[in-house]
C-alpha cells in the first residue's frame, strides 16, 4: 500500500504537443487532439497541452537582445522549459520535417538550451510512408538537442489511405488508429517516469 500511495503521489507527466502543420484542418492536429483526448479519458498522470508555434517569427539572432528574445519566441521557451515532455506531430515536407517545426526546434535550442533531457515521441500523418522519413530527419536533429525519443512503438499514418482515417475536419475517426496512438502515449508516459527517477537518482 505504501508503494501505491507514493506512486499515486507522483506529480502528472506535463507534455507539450507540437504540431509541425500550421492549417487548422491539418490531420497531424488532429492527432494532438486525439492524443489529448486519450490522455484526459484513460491515461492517469498524463496531461498535454497544445503549442501553437505559428506565432514565432523566422530564427533571426538579431532579434536576441542582451540574451533575451520576443515576447512569442520567450513564451515559446518558457512552455518548453516547464514541460517533461515533448510529443511531436511531424508531417513530411519533401522528405524532411516542415519549416515551422523546424524554427521553433532552433529558437529553443539558443542559449541556454531547453529541450534537453527531455523525453519525446513522435506521430505523423501524411501520405505514402506516413512521415517516415520526417521522423528520422527529427531525431538526426534531437541528437544534437539532447531529446531523448522512445524507440518503440513507431506511428507512421498514411491519412489517405482508405478506410478514412479522419472526418473533414481533420479529427481522428479510426479506433484502431487511436489505439495505436494510445501504445505511444502510454510508452512516452512510462519513459518519462524512468527518466525522472534517473534524475532524482543522479
Amino acid at each position: 500500500m505504501a508503494l501505491s500511495m507514493i506512486v499515486g503521489a507522483q506529480p502528472a507527466v506535463k507534455v507539450v504537443a507540437l504540431c509541425g502543420s500550421l492549417r487548422k484542418s491539418s490531420t497531424n492536429r488532429g492527432l494532438i487532439r486525439a492524443a489529448t483526448e486519450i490522455a484526459k479519458e484513460s491515461i492517469d498522470g498524463l496531461e498535454i497541452e497544445y503549442v501553437d508555434i505559428s506565432p514565432l517569427p523566422m530564427l533571426n539572432t538579431d532579434l536576441e537582445v542582451d540574451g533575451t528574445y520576443s515576447p512569442a519566441v520567450e513564451a515559446f521557451r518558457r512552455k518548453i522549459l516547464e514541460a517533461e515532455s515533448i510529443l511531436f506531430a511531424s508531417p513530411e515536407y519533401n522528405y524532411s520535417v516542415t519549416a515551422p517545426l523546424k524554427n521553433a526546434l532552433d529558437w529553443a535550442s539558443r542559449p541556454p538550451n531547453v529541450w534537453g533531457d527531455k523525453a519525446a515521441a513522435i506521430v505523423s500523418s501524411s501520405g505514402s510512408l506516413g512521415g517516415a522519413r520526417s521522423q528520422y530527419h527529427l531525431r538526426q536533429i534531437g541528437v544534437f538537442l539532447d531529446l531523448h525519443f522512445i524507440n518503440k512503438p513507431e506511428f507512421f499514418l498514411n491519412a489517405y489511405q482508405p478506410p478514412p482515417k479522419f472526418d473533414s475536419h481533420g479529427d481522428l475517426i479510426d479506433c484502431k488508429v487511436r489505439e495505436k496512438l494510445k501504445a505511444v502515449l502510454l510508452a512516452l508516459h512510462a519513459f518519462s517516469l524512468r527518466l525522472r527517477r534517473t534524475s532524482v537518482v543522479n
